[in-house]
């Protein structure tokens, strides 16, 4: 899940990454939503907007449903408000690294001769 959602005052994650998709997001988020609402929700980032001072880990799917601001609309809303926050972030520093595991669900890329995988990243190709 933390990837899915984050805090309710944050929203949701990203979805411009490989693969990543904003419909496919919303889906994922109402699943979660069926969960009883007392389900407890642990978060991988916290992103701390101005508006709070402390970080938090945990929320529960109750408050996701009355406080998220991303989600209290429809999926086509939704995806088009996606789409359009997503095109105005800037790629994360350690993204190029982290995409090549991620994207093979956590699997390293194949060894080559010499028996080592290696992350390969394009020197001249990203700004």
């Amino acid at each position: 899940m933390g990837d899915t959602l984050f805090m309710p005052d944050y929203g949701t994650a990203r979805c411009d990454f490989p693969k990543g998709s904003a419909a496919t997001l919303f889906d994922s988020v109402q699943t979660l939503y069926q969960l009883p609402e007392d389900t407890r929700v642990f978060l991988c980032h916290d992103y701390l907007p101005e508006s709070r001072h402390d970080y938090i880990c945990e929320t529960d799917i109750k408050t996701q449903k009355q406080f998220n601001i991303h989600i209290g609309t429809e999926k086509a809303e939704f995806v088009a408000m996606r789409q359009k926050r997503d095109a105005t972030l800037r790629m994360p520093e350690l993204i190029l690294p982290s995409i090549q595991i991620n994207m093979n669900a956590g699997r390293f890329p194949q060894p080559e001769q010499n028996g080592v995988s290696y992350l390969k990243l394009p020197l001249n190709y990203f700004k």
